[in-house]
């Protein structure tokens, strides 16, 4: 993204971004064109997978990003948050991250490096993360040759934007307030 774009309000970088996704959509399948002409607020979808947690465990979560990353209905309840906002690009950054971190094979992290360069990183990246110019070539020049730690400058910095400003607004929804009841 261009030094311009963090000058704005995050409330036009949002319908910015949601504009983005909708004319993809609609590129793509121009026959259910009328729903993407309708704005209208997704609801999240309840994570299905991961074991309901306790109102006290989700309490701490508005302390501690990590808490909720670490929990797997936390990540799950998150993760669907940021899809109904179409933010979710930071949140599958860090768990592709974390994914990476655990692979063994040199050709395989290679490989797995590359994609997520690809898909994250690069200019134009379908799912591009807000990171700023030096992190990016830090992270170029990590990728060079591919290690365990090749990302971990920008995943600390996604980690941080989440922390400061995707938590806030989770901790603040409807779906949040409903799982601390």
């Amino acid at each position: 993204m261009c030094k311009g774009l963090a000058a704005l309000p995050h409330t036009c970088l949002e319908r910015a971004k949601e504009i983005k996704t909708k004319l993809g959509t609609l590129l793509q399948k121009p026959d259910s064109a009328i729903d993407l002409i309708i704005p209208y607020p997704e609801k999240p979808e309840k994570p299905a997978k991961a074991q309901k947690t306790s109102p006290d465990e989700a309490l701490q979560w508005r302390e501690s990003l990590e808490k909720l990353l670490q929990n797997a209905y936390g990540l799950a309840s998150f993760r669907s948050f940021l899809r109904s906002e179409f933010s979710e690009e930071n949140i599958e950054f860090w768990i592709a991250c974390e994914e990476y971190k655990k692979i063994k094979s040199p050709t395989k992290m290679a490989e797995k490096a590359e994609k997520i360069y690809e898909e994250f990183i690069q200019m134009e990246a379908p799912k591009e993360v807000n990171i700023d110019h030096c992190t990016k070539a830090v992270t170029m020049k990590n990728l060079v040759e591919p290690s365990v730690n090749s990302f971990n400058e920008a995943q600390k910095r996604i980690f941080a934007l989440m922390e400061k400003d995707s938590l806030p607004r989770f901790v603040r929804s409807e779906f949040y307030q409903e799982l601390i009841k």
